[in-house]
């Protein structure tokens, strides 16, 4: 008819047929052609124009749609799918709370209250409303036992309120209904996990891949639970069983190199990992552990490349920037390592390390002031410290101030007098000083 303009008739019921498909398959533009032919043809139809109201609101044209429902509700008004749209229209509004007295209404009229009930519970969702949420997906699963999408909500309502321990005691009772449920066990042992109680998650996903052995959710939950029971040689059969069902995915290879890695197999840690970034390149925790693996090898050069690739994905990750400092300093970049503390500084890490770290490596090529610029810096979130009120002594007297450098010496001594001795093997021509040795001599007879 589209291609032809001839005019063929079609029953209502063929034309909604029709018109389902197109929305089923996000062909609106033809749905409403074959909207306006339907209409044209049986313009009495009140479920074409519940289907006319049904595109308007997904076209978020809402004042159209309420139009279209408030005139067949003046003709049908016990007619459910006009209130389940009218409360699509509240919900678009954010107006939930409207929407959930409208769909009530619906639920005295319909025969299917499952997906009214469903509907219901959604809302209470957008309004965080976990209770009346979980009490109305409950009542979806009390009409149909296998919804669980529904199941799934229950949970996740439990889950939203930190109530692990009542999903278990839920789920318990699901299961005495419905012992085959492998979704139902699997959820079980999830909970179990959240709850530390490994030994009661195994068993429950071993269940599950019981009763579903292609179920690859349930397969990764037990490798997982494997790995918390130090089982790494059976955590890595899981892993690989969910790898040979499903499609590949970074994460099961990343978790086998790290079990491998628990087990000192070294040389199967790095293919696995390997294998993580080559499936996923932007997983910088791929390419951190490859960098970790040749840490530990001593590869520094090898390190080196591998870090660089973590910072080009996460580079505000301060952890990774203290790794790219401790590589560098293997070896003997010292530019590099300077710019990495620097790096950690920017993006928020002021931990003592970073300061003291920065300072002796500035002090190392010779930037005297500029490390104790940073001491200063340090200072005023770490006062009174004496790794720090040594060093800025031993850096001023170094700059010409003696007076100074000596009164900072004299902080640290005053903080921790047994400390010196570390700084006597980091600043040996300093504590050489006649001046630093008197003012020690004087604090060990004072004390």
């Amino acid at each position: 008819m589209l291609k032809t303009n001839n005019v063929y008739f079609f029953d209502s019921t063929e034309f909604e047929e029709i018109i389902h498909h197109y929305l089923d398959v996000g062909r609106q533009s033809l749905a409403n052609k074959a909207i306006k032919l339907g209409l044209e043809q049986h313009p009495t139809s009140v479920n074409l124009k519940l289907l006319k109201a049904e595109l308007f609101i997904y076209e978020d044209k809402l004042d159209l749609a309420d139009k279209i429902l408030n005139d067949l509700h003046a003709i049908e008004p016990t007619n459910e799918e006009i209130y389940i749209q009218k409360a699509n229209i509240l919900s678009k509004r954010d107006e939930h709370q409207k929407a959930i007295d409208t769909l009530k209404i619906a639920l005295a009229y319909t025969d299917d209250s499952a997906d009214v009930l469903a509907m219901i519970g959604m809302e209470y969702l957008y309004l965080d409303n976990f209770d009346d949420a979980r009490l109305n997906f409950a009542q979806c699963l009390d009409v149909d036992y296998e919804d669980y999408s529904s199941l799934y909500n229950v949970i996740y309502c439990f889950d939203m309120q930190n109530q692990h321990v009542e999903a278990v005691e839920y789920l318990i009772k699901y299961i005495d209904n419905e012992p085959f449920s492998e979704v139902a066990w699997h959820q079980l042992g999830r909970q179990h996990f959240i709850l530390k109680q490994y030994e009661e998650a195994l068993r429950a996903f071993d269940y599950s891949v019981v009763i579903d052995e292609f179920f690859v959710g349930a397969y990764l939950e037990k490798a997982k639970t494997l790995e918390k029971l130090k089982r790494y040689e059976e955590a890595i059969e899981n892993y690989l069983v969910t790898i040979e069902l499903d499609d590949p995915t970074a994460f099961a290879y990343y978790r086998t190199g790290e079990c491998y890695k628990k087990l000192e197999n070294k040389e199967l840690a790095l293919k696995y990992y390997k294998k993580t970034v080559k499936e996923d390149p932007l997983l910088d925790k791929g390419w951190i552990s490859l960098a970790n693996l040749y840490c530990s090898e001593k590869n520094y050069q090898k390190a080196l490349y591998y870090i660089n690739k973590a910072l080009s994905i996460d580079e505000s990750n301060t952890m990774y920037w203290r790794m790219f400092a401790e590589i560098n300093l293997k070896l003997n970049f010292f530019e590099e390592v300077s710019s990495a503390f620097y790096k950690c500084l920017e993006f928020g890490d002021t931990n003592l390390d970073i300061y003291i770290g920065l300072s002796d490596v500035l002090n190392f090529i010779g930037e005297f002031e500029e490390a104790a610029k940073i001491l200063i810096r340090g200072s005023r979130e770490y006062p009174e410290h004496a790794e720090i009120e040594y060093r800025l002594g031993c850096l001023y007297i170094i700059l010409g101030d003696d007076e100074l450098g000596l009164k900072y010496i004299k902080n640290g001594l005053s903080t921790d007098f047994d400390y010196h001795k570390i700084f006597q093997e980091l600043f040996p021509a300093v504590f050489e000083l006649d001046i630093v040795n008197h003012l020690i001599a004087e604090f060990q007879r004072s004390k």
